[in-house]
């Protein structure tokens, strides 16, 4: 598999940089999308995002919900919803995994990242995630700041 950085083909079209801010993320599984055509067109573009978004489990299916893909805006005729559901493609097994974290361990799927994998298809990669508590993100936040002064001091006097 080719390296990301270097592939014509790999594009991060959005990005919920909060996620790992408001979320413990304990595990992540990468999906398929299922978009229509003027979709993938306004993706290609950049016009997406999924900061407000979430996934969940319905009826044996799972559904990226309340995620904005902005309107192309060659297709008039044919143009999409911008905020419809849209169904994410996963395995039975990783269906039933899933299930089973959001159900009977009262685990969150929120959506990390939208991109185009190196083979030009649109993937989403989902976290399985915790909620964080305000003294959580406190600590996050005193750590983050704490590693970015540590790296100031070794740049000055390293």
């Amino acid at each position: 598999m080719a390296k990301p950085k270097d592939n014509p083909n790999y594009k991060v079209v959005a990005e919920n940089r909060r996620a790992r801010f408001d979320y413990a993320i304990e595990e992540d599984l990468e999906c398929g999308i299922v978009l229509e055509g003027s979709e993938v067109k306004s993706l290609r573009e950049g016009g997406a995002n999924i900061a407000e978004s979430y996934a969940l489990v319905e009826d044996g299916e799972l559904w990226l919900v309340n995620s904005y893909v902005a309107p192309y805006e060659q297709a008039k005729t044919f143009a999409h919803e911008e905020k419809r559901k849209r169904k994410l493609l996963v395995s039975k097994k990783e269906m039933a995994h899933l299930w089973n974290a959001t159900q009977r361990k009262g685990m969150t799927l929120v959506p990390l990242v939208l991109y185009f994998n190196h083979r030009g298809m649109a993937k989403m990669k989902i976290g399985i995630a915790k909620g964080k508590k305000s003294h959580d993100k406190r600590e996050t936040e005193a750590k983050r700041d704490w590693n970015r002064q540590k790296q100031r001091l070794l740049k000055e006097h390293g």
